[in-house]
């Protein structure tokens, strides 16, 4: 009963992942169609065209995929296209994993309609689970499809959506199963090194770095909120007793983030919705996922001498290790790095 039960469950899941991919690849316009017609808005025409620059740059000069991916439009006429249900036991922050064919296990699972994620959440929560609901602007089918760009991505900026262009085809071009920290790292250097050149190739400055250390700053908090919670839930006491640490840990937390705030950057309030908002061990699933080895990706690229074609070999070699090796080798090349920095 309990496999019938689940395989009815999962046929439910991909047939509305089959039919949200199908609306997508129906409603799709070619880029170049659109920013020719004379009755496009302007606005949107010269996005859409420094993000065909973008792609181009991609595939030329960062030695991403070459192929039709971003060369279409959806409008989608909803803020996000997909939205993604993260689930961890109550007394652990270790996710709940979903296993695909392809994709291999993740954190999460994406539905194309939000009241589908919510009807998820709510079964999660029947079980007992911590659950999180997280809206996405954009995804990658790893090659599958030809992704084309969405209209919520057009809610950033163009740094943003040019960079998450080169952060997408990077998962196209190398991906490892059951390794969310490995890909989403590789793309996310891919993603900011890309971004780097692209803007040098437009005669533009650097990026202030102002908001990458506040990124940085705010996410090591919280990972070390969720490090002293697996603290907490390892140490064996009882559920009245884990509760009441869970809710302190929480309440201290917020207070180290106002201090951290208030010292560092005192008119800076962007993440006091978030801390406001209720915490639990799901909301703090993504912190992390994205940035682990991307200071150990660095320094491969840096051992590659900055020529992307040796630096994705090294990646490929890299991803045919087994995890433990793998994790291994990252590790000494974050430490390369921190040594580098620490030197005089």
């Amino acid at each position: 009963m309990g496999l019938l039960l689940g395989a009815c469950g999962s046929l439910r899941y991909y047939t509305q992942a089959v039919r949200g991919q199908s609306e997508l690849v129906f409603h799709r316009r070619n880029i170049g169609t659109i920013v020719s017609n004379p009755a496009t808005d302007p606005k949107l025409a010269a996005r859409l065209l420094l993000a065909q620059q973008a792609r181009l740059f991609a595939s030329q000069h960062l030695g991403l995929p070459d192929n039709r991916s971003y060369t279409r439009y959806v409008d989608l006429h909803r803020n996000y296209v997909v939205w993604n249900v993260f689930a961890a036991p109550r007394y652990s922050v270790e996710p709940v994993l979903y296993c695909f064919p392809v994709a291999g296990c993740v954190a999460y699972r994406g539905y194309f309609a939000e009241a589908d994620a919510k009807a998820e959440a709510a079964r999660l929560q029947k079980k007992g689970d911590d659950v999180e609901i997280g809206g996405v602007s954009a995804y990658s089918t790893l090659g599958w499809f030809a992704d084309p760009i969405l209209s919520s991505m057009l809610r950033w900026d163009d740094d943003e959506l040019d960079s998450t262009i080169f952060h997408e085809l990077a998962h196209q071009l190398i991906y490892v199963k059951d390794d969310t920290a490995f890909n989403e790292s590789f793309a996310t250097f891919v993603q900011d090194q890309g971004l780097r050149e692209w803007r040098q190739s437009r005669g533009l400055p650097a990026q202030d770095d102002r908001t990458q250390a506040m990124d940085n700053g705010f996410t090591k908090l919280v990972l070390d909120l969720r490090d002293r919670l697996k603290k907490l839930y390892a140490s064996g006491v009882g559920d009245t007793a884990m509760e009441g640490g869970k809710q302190q840990e929480i309440a201290a937390f917020r207070e180290r983030y106002k201090q951290w705030r208030d010292r560092d950057w005192p008119k800076e309030h962007g993440y006091d919705a978030w801390v406001a908002a209720p915490i639990n061990n799901a909301r703090l699933l993504p912190f992390g996922l994205y940035d682990q080895w991307t200071p150990a990706f660095a320094e491969l690229f840096k051992q590659s001498q900055g020529q992307w074609l040796a630096f994705y070999q090294r990646v490929r070699d890299l991803a045919r290790q087994p995890k433990l090796q793998r994790d291994a080798t990252l590790v000494q090349l974050g430490r390369r790095v921190a040594t580098s920095l620490a030197a005089p």
